[in-house]
């Protein structure tokens, strides 16, 4: 087995990860596309996708560092190649450069954000010998900006990393919410009489906030966000994967003995699926790619990353979310680039946080479809979402550990009545509160619950799908066979067969090939559980 090559896993910085030996995806030709035709940009992409790492490359170029884009031979024996801007006729220019990164610190007070804004100025102010006049932020950074370009003769650059992050931690503080706004406002504003002293400005975020004194200000920024030329900026590419990560694919197949082609299957189901324009071409989660090549084990790293607890908070500000109502959902194009204030607006907050993606694009309708990315963000997604719904947050649940087994040895032995049998004892173990009389009658809530559950194990599931007749319930694919959910509420377990039958939920699947099985589950809304059910193969 070659010797393994070294994965950047939480490293931000493109000077480090060059001269440290990293594996580095080129994304020089895009940048230089970018950094060449115009300005100021905006992009947008979820957490841990690489944004800062493109900041920092950019940062690297407009410092003029050459010698960190040429080919390079490192201690350990190792060649950094050469990059696509390094054989461009870029000019390598030294420009001043002001970097912003708001990821840097939580808005737990007004002070952090304050002191974090004035460490930054008054490090740029120290580099240009400039005194501090205890002006307001924005004729700070005013003057900054100004002087640098008399003293150096070139005009400056501004990157600002994760704009959004501080009001993201102030959502639903109306207090802090202001802060935010009038803090960006006044640090901001002046970038639109600064034209002349400015050669590029480049922000990144997860969404568009209203009031925030950049866009504003900068009312003729580019959005790339999706932008189909610049939809693989940040990310991994198919083609960048089987490519310029081929043997990495090669190594972790050995590692866990398979073959390349399963194992890019397997990388595939776990980590792909994110679309960033109507193109479609297909994006790979760059956190959750490089993590596996690392440790030599594919795992939820994305979401797992994403702070749980802060989704949870998220969903609670949200308008009830049930996931089959989402994944799959149409909406027009103008939701996408609609500035919000809060998370009254889900499909954008979903979307832009990484957690929905792009299926399907209908050009005469311009509508997009909606969906789950990849099993890594389904999974993590519905355990958020059933945590929120139970009011179970801590991780020791022995209900839904239960039931987890249960469905394991299901998936593996292909028998259903244990599975049932923990499914009853599951809602049996549902606190009486969450289980009240409205829900008690509304099958719909057992339906959505369930559905829940099955993502979240990782189960290849899907709820009200359409066939010509109807729309079954649920239907489970294993290995060994398909199962066929009709779940009605204080009926006999005849009447969900007989559905099944009338409305031949069974047809679009029998050309699959494996066994097919309907099942009727019957809730009591007296005893809030399964009071009868019943399977027939069909």
């Amino acid at each position: 087995m070659a010797a393994k090559r070294k994965y950047p896993a939480g490293i931000q910085d493109f000077e480090s990860l060059r001269r440290d030996g990293y594996v580095y995806i080129d994304k020089t030709p895009l940048i230089y596309k970018m950094i060449t035709e115009g300005y100021p940009y905006f992009l947008s992409r979820p957490r841990r996708f690489g944004k800062s790492l493109l900041v920092s490359t950019l940062e690297a170029i407009f410092l003029g560092k050459r010698e960190l884009f040429e080919e390079m031979s490192l201690s350990d024996g190792t060649v950094q190649p050469q990059l696509f801007i390094a054989r461009s006729d870029w000019r390598w220019e030294v420009h001043p450069v002001f970097r912003f990164d708001f990821s840097e610190t939580n808005l737990k007070d007004f002070a952090t954000l304050d002191e974090y804004i004035d460490s930054v100025l008054l490090r740029y102010e120290k580099k240009y010998d400039i005194e501090n006049s205890l002006e307001a932020s924005g004729h700070r950074f005013a003057n900054l900006v100004r002087t640098a370009h008399q003293l150096t003769g070139q005009r400056g650059v501004v990157l600002i990393d994760e704009y959004d992050n501080q009001m993201l931690h102030a959502i639903g503080n109306i207090e802090k919410e202001k802060h935010v706004r009038d803090t960006f406002s006044a640090l901001f504003s002046p970038l639109k009489s600064l034209n002349e002293h400015l050669r590029f400005i480049f922000i990144t975020g997860i969404t568009k906030f209203s009031q925030m004194g950049i866009f504003s200000t900068l009312n003729q920024v580019i959005n790339i966000s999706m932008q189909a030329r610049y939809e693989t900026i940040c990310g991994i590419s198919k083609e960048e994967l089987t490519t310029q990560l081929h043997q990495d694919i090669e190594q972790l197949a050995q590692e866990n003995n398979t073959g390349y082609d399963d194992m890019l299957e397997r990388l595939k189901r776990a980590y792909d699926g994110y679309h960033f324009s109507e193109k479609l071409t297909d994006i790979y989660n760059p956190f959750s790619i490089i993590n596996a090549f690392s440790s030599g084990e594919l795992r939820d790293y994305w979401f797992s990353s994403a702070t749980p607890s802060a989704l949870i908070d998220m969903l609670a500000k949200m308008p009830p979310i049930n996931l089959q109502d989402i994944d799959g959902i149409v909406c027009e194009s103008t939701a996408f680039d609609r500035p919000f204030n809060s998370y009254q607006a889900v499909l954008p907050v979903l979307y832009q946080s990484g957690y929905l993606t792009i299926k399907d694009y209908d050009k005469e309708l311009d509508e997009y479809t909606l969906g789950f990315p990849n099993t890594e963000v389904s999974k993590g997604f519905a355990d958020c979402l059933y945590q929120q719904v139970t009011q179970r947050q801590d991780r020791d649940d022995k209900d839904k550990s239960q039931l987890l087994r249960a469905y394991k040895i299901f998936r593996r032995d292909d028998e259903l009545p244990p599975f049932i049998e923990a499914i009853k004892a599951f809602f049996s173990g549902i606190p009486y509160q969450l289980s009240d009389k409205d829900k008690a009658r509304d099958e719909h809530y057992y339906h959505a619950l369930l559905y829940t559950l099955l993502m979240a194990f990782g189960a290849d599931v899907t709820a009200e799908e359409s066939t010509a007749k109807g729309r079954s319930d649920i239907v489970i694919r294993m290995p060994k066979g398909i199962y066929i959910l009709e779940i009605k509420m204080d009926k006999h377990a005849d009447a969900a067969l007989k559905q099944i039958d009338d409305k031949d939920y069974a047809g679009k699947y029998r050309s699959d090939g494996r066994p097919l099985t309907k099942v009727a589950l019957c809730f009591s809304s007296q005893k809030r559980n399964i009071c009868e059910w019943e399977s027939i193969p069909t």
